[in-house]
C-alpha cells in the first residue's frame, strides 16, 4: 500500500480528485492564549481506515467531510477555488475511531491546537501519528510533525464586536423538541460556547419570533423569550425566561446583546409575530396582519420597552445591548423606516440601534446613527466618517470582497481580520450562524448536511457556520477560518500598542504597490500567512 500524509496550512481547501498538494508547513508560531489550526492531507492507492493519534496535549482532530453545493458564488475574479457545483470540504467531523476512505483520493484531517494564557512561551514538536489500515494489504503509519513556536506575549481581548445570528427556532426544530423545554435549553448551551469559542459575542435575542427571512404572510416556528398577557385593556410582561437567556449567554461567554428586530425586514411595513395570551387565550396579536405603525403596536411598544430597559438594567447588561428597527430597508423605504426609527430612539435613549443597510442617506440624514454597510459598499460610510464604522457582508457580496463561500479560498474569508484593521471597524455582522431554512423558511425541515444554499436560494457558506451534530454543534472550515481573522485583528492591535498604527501600516503594505481596500487585496494564502509571521516576529522582538 502507497499511504501519503502531508502537514499543509489551515487556509487550503482539499478536493479529492487534485493533483498536486500545495501549503506544506512545517513549522508555525502563535500568541498565547491563540488557537492555531492545520491540517494533515492524506492519500493511499488503495481502500483503508484513517486514524490519528497524538500525545500533544490541547489537540483536537477531526476529519475535513464533504458537503454538496447545487449553489456556489459567481464571482468572475480569479479568486475562486472553481464556479462548478459538486462536493465541497467543509464540515468539520468528530474523529472518534478509525474512518473508511476511498483509494486514490485526497483527504484531509483538521488539526486544532488551542493555547492557553498559562502556557510556557517556546518551541515544541507537535507530532501526530496517522495510521492507515489497508482493507486487503496491512497496515502502515506515518509521524506528520510540525514546530510551534509559542511568543511570550498573549493575544489581546477581543475588541471586535461581532454577531452572526443566532436562529434559535432552528435549534428546536432540527432537533425535535419543545421551545424552551430542557433539551431546547441544554441544546442551547452547547451552541453558545461554541458561538462564544470562535470570537462571536453579541448574540440575537428573541424576545419575539425574529422578523427575518419570513415570506410576507408567512411565518417561522414561534420562538419568543417574553410571556406577555393582555386584560382590561393592559398588557402584562414576565422576563423570567428572558432572564435565563441572559445568564446561560453570560455564563458561555457572550458579551452583547441585541434585541429582535421590532419591525418587519425589508422596509418595515408590519409587525413581528407576537404571541400574547388574551383573557386566557394565546393568540397572534401582531404580526403581518398589523401596520407597523398602528396605534396598537405603538402603544405596545411604549408599554413595553420602558419595563424591558428596567429589566435590563437590573441584570446589569442595558449597556451592553444593541437595538434593531428592521433589517436591509431600501431608499423607497426610508419614510416609514424613519418614523418607525423615530418610535425606536425614543424608548431606547442613548443607547445604539444598528442595522445592515447599504445607503448612506440613512446616515447623512440622521435616521441612522450607528449603520452597519455591506463590505462592498462601505467606501461610501468611511467618506461620511461614519463612527463606530461596522461592516457585513451576505449573498449580495461575491465579487472581489471577502466573504466566505464554499468555492471561495480560505484567504478571502481570513483576509477580513487584516482588512478590518487597516479601516478600523469595530463592529462585524453577517446573518447566519445556523439558518437551517429554506429561503423565506418556507420549509423548515431540510437537512444542512445535504442541503448547503437554503434550497438553491443563496451561495453555500452563507446561511450557516455550524451543522446540527447528534448531540450539538459540528464545525466548519468556514467557522474556524473566520476566527482565525479575528485572532490576526487581534495581533494587529497588540503590535500597534507596541510600534505605533502607521508602522503596522506600513508594515502591511510592504512589497505592495497598492493600498489596502475591500475590493483589492493580495490573492494569495502565503502572502496572508506570511504577513501574520512577520507580525508575529515585529511582537516578539518589540516586547
Amino acid at each position: 500500500m502507497i499511504f501519503e500524509a502531508k502537514c499543509i496550512s489551515s487556509l487550503e481547501k482539499i478536493f479529492p480528485e487534485q493533483e498536486n498538494i500545495t501549503g506544506e508547513i512545517s513549522r508555525i508560531s502563535a500568541l498565547l492564549g491563540e488557537t492555531v489550526s492545520f491540517q494533515i492531507a492524506c492519500r493511499s492507492d488503495s481502500p483503508y481506515w484513517l486514524s490519528a493519534e497524538t500525545e500533544s496535549g490541547q489537540v483536537e482532530i477531526r476529519e475535513v467531510a464533504l458537503a454538496p453545493s447545487e449553489f456556489v458564488a459567481s464571482d468572475d475574479t480569479p479568486a475562486v477555488l472553481r464556479k462548478t457545483p459538486g462536493l465541497y470540504p467543509d464540515p468539520l467531523l468528530p474523529l472518534n475511531g478509525p474512518v473508511r476512505m476511498p483509494p486514490n483520493q485526497w483527504r484531509a484531517l483538521w488539526i486544532t491546537l488551542r493555547t492557553s494564557k498559562q502556557n510556557q512561551p517556546g518551541t515544541k514538536t507537535i507530532k501526530i501519528t496517522v495510521k492507515a489500515k489497508s482493507v486487503w494489504t496491512g497496515e502502515t503509519e506515518q509521524d506528520c510533525l510540525l514546530t510551534l513556536e509559542l511568543l511570550p506575549a498573549e493575544l489581546p481581548e477581543q475588541t471586535l464586536t461581532h454577531t452572526e445570528w443566532f436562529h434559535t427556532d432552528c435549534i428546536y426544530t432540527y432537533y425535535k423538541v419543545p421551545c424552551w423545554s430542557e433539551e431546547h435549553w441544554n441544546l442551547l448551551e452547547k451552541y453558545f460556547k461554541n458561538f462564544t469559542a470562535h470570537g462571536i459575542n453579541l448574540l440575537l435575542t428573541p424576545l419575539w419570533t425574529p422578523p427575518l427571512d419570513t415570506a410576507v404572510n408567512g411565518e417561522r416556528p414561534t420562538v419568543q423569550l417574553l410571556d406577555i398577557t393582555y386584560k382590561n385593556g393592559v398588557f402584562q410582561f414576565d422576563f423570567a425566561k428572558l432572564g435565563r437567556w441572559i445568564d446561560l449567554a453570560l455564563k458561555c461567554g457572550v458579551k452583547y446583546f441585541e434585541m429582535a428586530h421590532p419591525f418587519t425586514q425589508w422596509g418595515a411595513k408590519c409587525c413581528p409575530k407576537i404571541m400574547v395570551d388574551h383573557n386566557g387565550t394565546m393568540e397572534k396579536m401582531f404580526g403581518w396582519h398589523t401596520s407597523s405603525l398602528s396605534t396598537e403596536y405603538i402603544a405596545f411598544l411604549r408599554t413595553l420597552y420602558p419595563q424591558l430597559l428596567a429589566f435590563l438594567k437590573e441584570k446589569g447588561i442595558a449597556e451592553k445591548c444593541y437595538f434593531h428597527i428592521s433589517d436591509e430597508p431600501s431608499p423607497e423605504h426610508l419614510e416609514n423606516y424613519k418614523a418607525c426609527s423615530k418610535i425606536i430612539r425614543e424608548l431606547v435613549g442613548d443607547l445604539p440601534v444598528i442595522d445592515a443597510l447599504s445607503h448612506v442617506d440613512f446616515y447623512l440624514d440622521g435616521t441612522v446613527k450607528h449603520p452597519i454597510p455591506a463590505n462592498n459598499m462601505i467606501e461610501d460610510f468611511v467618506q461620511a466618517k461614519v463612527s463606530p464604522l461596522w461592516t457585513y457582508y451576505c449573498i449580495s457580496q461575491q465579487k472581489e470582497v471577502p466573504n466566505r463561500f464554499f468555492n471561495f479560498p480560505s484567504y478571502r474569508n481570513r483576509i477580513m481580520g487584516v482588512l478590518m484593521y487597516r479601516y478600523g471597524i469595530s463592529g462585524f455582522l453577517q446573518w447566519g450562524y445556523n439558518f437551517w431554512y429554506t429561503q423565506y423558511s418556507l420549509k423548515t425541515d431540510i437537512d444542512p448536511f445535504r442541503v448547503t444554499d437554503s434550497g438553491r436560494a443563496f451561495c453555500s457558506g452563507d446561511a450557516f457556520l455550524v451543522y446540527p451534530g447528534e448531540n450539538g454543534p459540528v464545525d466548519s472550515i468556514r467557522n474556524e477560518i473566520q476566527f482565525e481573522a479575528t485572532q490576526d485583528l487581534g495581533a494587529l492591535q497588540k503590535l500597534e500598542s507596541l510600534i505605533g498604527r502607521e508602522n503596522v501600516l506600513a508594515m502591511i503594505h510592504e512589497g505592495l504597490d497598492y493600498e489596502l481596500t475591500m475590493k483589492r487585496y493580495p490573492y494569495s494564502a502565503e502572502w496572508l500567512l506570511d504577513l501574520r509571521e512577520r507580525i508575529n516576529r515585529a511582537i516578539a522582538e518589540n516586547l
